[in-house]
């Protein structure tokens, strides 16, 4: 999507489609930089304390799997975690401010 490009209806339910079917939040990054996890970075997707359900990613550059500590994964795994709970909120921002643009446009 271009910047300039409105959000589609049909795409901000395909959006929240993508949202619905994953594993439900709050996903935590637990990072080997950060909290010195004793191995790999990872996502962790259900915080049920009697069960683990945890998303691992490897990198690969130039060919090359990345090992350790990385600024840049560390960052991605960030993303990923914190967009389980970013992406439905900036959905119901976006229907929240449509709705008000909807209301402010019939009152003129």
């Amino acid at each position: 999507m271009r910047a300039e490009q409105l959000l589609s209806d049909g795409e901000s339910a395909a959006i929240e489609q993508r949202a619905a079917a994953a594993t439900p939040g709050p996903w935590v990054a637990w990072l080997e930089s950060r909290q010195a996890t004793g191995g790999c970075s990872f996502i962790q997707l259900d915080a049920a304390p009697d069960e683990d359900d945890e998303l691992y990613l490897t990198r690969v550059t130039g060919g090359r799997e990345i090992r350790g500590i990385d600024a840049r994964t560390d960052a991605d795994i960030d993303f990923i975690a914190a967009a389980r709970q970013d992406v439905p909120r900036l959905l119901d921002e976006v229907r929240r401010l449509r709705a008000a643009l909807a209301q402010a446009q019939s009152s003129c």
